[in-house]
């Protein structure tokens, strides 16, 4: 039984690489679903461009526990500033650690949180749209 699948059901689809996202290895279907959303937002002009967990972050103040985090997805938008989104079905104590952690120690970094309700209410929006969806 896979992780997410003894968490309840929770389960989000395996992760692997994607052919048509440059045979790019994503952690869930979800993420490679917000991917594929991504480059559609790239296409009709409304972000420049997104990269995927390029840039960690550390806690260096943390001695024990979470000491850093990547977030998801970072967006460029066309004015030339910067956010980062993260990806989650479900917030387990340690993501939600590493969140708290990101607003205390880098306030002025944006990241936004696609929850559950934002993504499935995103999927019917957009999955007839985009292609490859899944």
């Amino acid at each position: 039984m896979s992780t997410d699948a003894a968490r309840g059901g929770r389960y989000r689809g395996k992760g692997g690489r994607r052919a048509d996202l440059e045979n790019r290895y994503f952690r869930s279907s979800w993420e490679a679903n917000y991917a594929r959303y991504l480059n559609w937002l790239v296409s009709i002009g409304e972000i420049e461009r997104w990269e995927y967990e390029v840039d960690t972050f550390e806690f260096s103040k943390i001695k024990r526990g979470t000491r850093f985090y990547t977030p998801d997805f970072k967006i460029h938008s066309k004015d030339g500033t910067c956010e980062y989104h993260e990806v989650k079905g479900w917030m387990d104590p340690i993501s939600a650690t590493k969140l708290k952690r990101m607003a205390k120690y880098y306030p002025g970094i944006k990241v936004v949180v696609i929850g559950r309700k934002y993504y499935q209410s995103l999927a019917k929006k957009v999955s007839g749209v985009v292609l490859n969806w899944e």
